[in-house]
C-alpha cells in the first residue's frame, strides 16, 4: 500500500466532452481556500475542446488521456497516478463551494474516520434548482440499514476519502457502468467510522446529455444488483436486519422505482423495471395490473398506456 503525501488532497476528475462546464469545475478546485491540492483530469476520449481548456491551466492540472472506457476506469486511472493522503472525485460538470476542502479536511484530520461527507444541492432541475439537502448522520442509527435505504448516501463529489481506505477496497469496481460509487461506499463506509459536515458544500448539475443517471431503468437495476451483491458478500454486516426488512430495502425499493417511472410516464424505464420486479417475486395481486401489460413488446406497451391516458382525459 502506498502512503500518500501528508495532508495533500488529490482531486480526480474524469472528463468526456465536458467543454461547457469544465472551466467552472476546474476553477472550483483551484479556487479552494485549502490549497494543498493536486488536480488530475483524466480525459476519457473527448472529441470536443475539453482538453484545450484543461491544457490552458498549465501545470495546475495533471492531464491523463485514455480511450473512452467510462467514468469508473477513468477514476481508477487517476487514483493510480495520485499522490495525496486524501482523495476527492469531481465530475467535470459539477463543482464545490470554495471552503469545501477546508471543512472536509478538518473533519478527517486527527480522527479515525475514513470518509467525511457533506450536504449538496441539485442544480438545473426542471423549474430551477433543487433545495439544499443535508444527509442524515449515518453514525447515529443502524448505518447499514440507512445506507440500503438509498440509491447512494451522497453524490460522489460530496465526500473526502482517505487513500488508505480506497486502496484497501481496491478502488472502484468496473463491473457496471453506473452505481459503482454506491458500491464503494457500501464496502468502505458501513464497517468504518465516517463523519458528517453539516453544510452544503457540493453542487450536482442535472442535464440529460451524457449523464450517467439519465436512464432511470439502468440506474434502478444497477442499484438493485449492488444491494443484492453486498448482502450476499457481507452477511455479517446485515445480520441484525430482519429478512423482511432486507426484502423491503432491496426488492421493495425496486418496485417503488417501477411505480415512480410509471407515474412520471417514463414508460421505457417502467416496463424494464416492472419486468425485473416480476422475476423477483416481490409483488402482490394489486401490482399485476401494472406488471402484466409490460410483457407486451415495448411499442405495444407504450401505445396501450397512451390510449389509456387519452381515455381518462376525455
Amino acid at each position: 500500500m502506498r502512503i500518500g503525501c501528508p495532508d495533500l488532497i488529490s482531486v480526480i476528475m474524469p472528463c468526456f466532452n465536458a467543454e461547457k462546464y469544465l472551466r467552472e469545475a476546474i476553477e472550483s478546485v483551484t479556487g479552494q481556500t485549502y490549497t494543498n491540492i493536486e488536480l488530475i483530469v483524466v480525459d476519457d476520449g473527448s472529441t470536443d475542446n475539453s482538453m484545450d481548456i484543461a491544457r490552458s491551466y498549465g501545470d495546475r492540472v495533471i492531464l491523463i488521456k485514455q480511450n473512452n472506457k467510462g467514468p469508473y476506469p477513468a477514476r481508477n486511472r487517476g487514483l493510480m497516478a495520485s499522490k495525496g493522503e486524501f482523495i476527492a472525485f469531481l465530475d467535470a460538470d459539477d463543482y464545490w463551494r470554495a471552503d469545501c476542502f477546508e471543512k472536509l479536511h478538518a473533519a478527517l484530520h486527527n480522527s479515525d474516520a475514513v470518509v467525511a461527507y457533506c450536504g449538496w444541492q441539485n442544480i438545473g432541475l426542471e423549474g430551477g434548482g433543487g433545495k439544499p439537502y443535508i444527509p442524515p448522520d449515518y453514525e447515529s442509527g443502524n448505518k447499514v440499514e440507512l445506507f440500503l435505504q438509498h440509491a447512494a448516501p451522497w453524490p460522489i463529489h460530496a465526500a473526502l476519502i482517505r487513500r488508505s481506505a480506497l486502496e484497501d477496497a481496491g478502488g472502484f469496481s468496473e463491473r457496471l457502468f453506473s452505481c459503482m460509487d454506491y458500491e464503494l461506499w457500501l464496502r468502505i463506509a458501513t464497517s468504518r467510522p465516517i463523519k458528517r459536515v453539516n453544510e452544503v458544500l457540493a453542487f450536482y448539475r442535472h442535464h440529460s446529455k451524457g449523464q450517467i443517471t439519465s436512464k432511470k431503468w439502468r440506474q434502478a437495476k444497477n442499484v438493485w444488483l449492488v444491494k443484492r451483491n453486498f448482502i450476499k458478500r457481507y452477511p455479517e454486516l446485515v445480520s441484525d436486519i430482519s429478512p423482511s426488512t432486507l426484502k423491503q430495502l432491496v426488492e421493495g425499493e425496486l418496485l417503488r422505482r417501477a411505480y415512480e417511472a410509471y407515474w412520471e410516464r417514463d414508460l421505457v424505464s417502467a416496463q424494464r423495471i416492472f419486468r425485473i420486479v416480476l422475476r423477483t417475486g416481490y409483488w402482490g395481486f394489486k401490482d399485476l395490473k401494472y406488471i402484466i401489460p409490460t410483457l407486451l413488446p415495448e411499442s405495444w406497451y407504450i401505445g396501450l398506456i397512451q390510449k389509456i391516458d387519452i381515455h381518462w382525459n376525455l
